[in-house]
């Protein structure tokens, strides 16, 4: 049977380099599947099909499991989902490459001090074994790139507001020379990369995260000649710095995920001067919350936040949280909505979420796709409900 623009699997195989056991192993384990069988059982595959397989191929030869793997890979072969992938894909090669360099580091540490004191330097013999054994942490530091990516692709890219939000938190900063800044959970680093031009130069910013390889990313954008950034892990529960330190702190979207949102506000007082601000960002409850419904009307059982982020901190109940610490607490709103006229931002947003959509999208992800495309062809509208909150002492 001669389809136009398809390869039979042993074709397919071929073209790839991979024997056809190979690409019937990745079909029944549901990690490649084929773009058309027919009647007969016979699979066919696509040029789409290979940059499905070369990321599967990379992620293996990177030493991720196949259920790593089927994570990882969930959603599209064109043209808008490929670049995005291929560009995490790089990321997380950068990432390998600073891993093997650390432990070669350690070995050579390590037979060092064999060497020069016959005896093993056991703290060196610890950091390998740790080094070693990252590849659930590089997992974890790919598929948060890859959620944080989406979003900030989704707003950035289809925003009624032209200002965008990072320029906007930027302005919200009043930020002049001479100033100490902390950045909790800074994530990437992207407030920083899209206002580079803004910063004074004589200026000290401390960016921090729970998340090293976030750290990684922000030092990696940010770049690591730039003096007038330091980089530091940890949890914004104990932050390590000493008291009356800064005159800003930034929390942007952190405070949601914190479990002692007392103890963080309680630290960030401490460690504010006298006349410093605390700037925070939140949600409000109905923050795109047609992105919620929209999943619910495919498959009623997909939730795309096991917790409503809102109510843990959002802008309804924020400034009653804060008051318990800050004397003066102050709301700005960022007046802002999406319209969609296509659906692969969208698509792409809802595999970033939290919930289980995932699991449920797997098997039914061509079905999906059509779907979205129905609802997003007229045009798709948006709520977007947030804003920041100005504590001073």
């Amino acid at each position: 049977m001669n389809l136009p623009g398809y390869y039979s699997s042993g074709q397919f195989a071929r073209l790839a380099g991979v024997s056809v056991r190979t690409i019937r192993f990745y079909d029944k384990q549901n990690i490649l599947k084929p773009s058309y069988v027919s009647p007969s059982g016979a699979r066919f595959y696509t040029d789409s099909d290979l940059a499905g397989l070369q990321q599967i191929l990379l992620l293996k030869y990177l030493g991720f499991s196949l259920e790593d793997i089927r994570e990882m890979t969930i959603g599209d072969t064109d043209g808008h989902f490929l670049k995005n992938s291929l560009k995490l894909q790089k990321k997380l090669i950068q990432d390998r490459i600073e891993q093997m360099q650390l432990v070669e580091m350690a070995i050579e540490d390590t037979v060092h001090a064999l060497e020069e004191e016959h005896q093993i330097d056991w703290s060196h013999m610890l950091e390998l074994i740790h080094l070693t054994g990252m590849e659930k942490s590089l997992k974890l530091q790919y598929q948060n790139a890859t959620n944080i990516s989406a979003r900030i692709r989704l707003h950035r890219n289809h925003s009624a507001n032209r200002q965008g939000w990072f320029p906007w938190i930027y302005e919200q900063c009043r930020i002049t020379e001479g100033m100490q800044i902390l950045e909790l959970g800074c994530g990437d680093g992207t407030l920083w990369t899209e206002n580079l031009s803004r910063l004074p130069a004589s200026i000290h910013i401390a960016l921090s995260d729970i998340s090293e390889g976030m750290l990684r990313d922000a030092r990696r954008n940010i770049g690591h000649r730039d003096s007038r950034f330091s980089f530091h892990a940890f949890d914004c529960a104990r932050i390590p710095f000493s008291d009356q330190n800064f005159d800003l702190v930034i929390a942007n979207h952190v405070l949601f995920y914190c479990a002692d949102l007392t103890q963080v506000c309680s630290e960030v007082r401490r460690i504010l001067k006298p006349e410093g601000t605390f700037l925070c960002s939140a949600y409000g409850r109905d923050h795109m919350k047609e992105i919620s419904d929209l999943v619910r009307q495919f498959d009623s059982r997909i939730i795309l936040s096991a917790e409503k982020l809102y109510e843990q901190f959002g802008l309804e109940n924020g400034r009653d949280i804060l008051a318990s610490c800050f004397p003066s607490v102050t709301c700005h709103l960022y007046e802002d909505s999406i319209t969609l006229h296509q659906a692969e931002p969208l698509i792409e947003y809802i595999l970033s979420c939290h919930g289980n959509q995932n699991q449920i999208l797997l098997d039914r992800y061509k079905d999906f796709r059509t779907f979205t495309e129905k609802k997003t062809a007229r045009g798709f509208h948006i709520t977007k409900n947030a804003g920041i909150f100005l504590c001073r002492a």
